[in-house]
């Protein structure tokens, strides 16, 4: 298979809550996650994402969410190349938003994208 190849979904197919098997992995900047982001997500920024790679459980099912999409599709596709089977999530957290989505501050209050 392709490794540049990577499986989008569109924010209908995203789950709306997130544990240990299913993953929604924000790589976003700081000021971006604190002014609003998907209850449950995970943060780990873009840059970061090489370094941290062991907080990631390769069993997991793994999308991956930036503000539009085009960060978290570069993401994917190097997580894709080590071995996770990351999904990119088409329109990221702006598409989350518009769906009527949550999107909460890490207070718990609402928040925006």
């Amino acid at each position: 298979m392709d490794q540049g190849a990577v499986r989008q979904a569109d924010i209908a197919d995203v789950p709306t809550s997130f544990d240990a098997s299913v993953v929604l992995l924000d790589v976003r900047e700081h000021d971006e996650w604190e002014r609003g982001h998907a209850p449950g997500a995970r943060h780990i920024p873009m840059g970061e994402v090489p370094a941290r790679l062991t907080e990631l459980d390769p069993d997991a099912q793994l999308f991956v969410i930036c503000h539009l999409g085009g960060r978290s599709q570069r993401v994917a596709q190097y997580l894709a190349a080590q071995g996770y089977a990351p999904i990119n999530v088409s329109g990221g957290m702006e598409a989350w938003a518009q769906a009527g989505r949550p999107v909460v501050t890490d207070g718990g209050g609402a928040g925006i994208v």
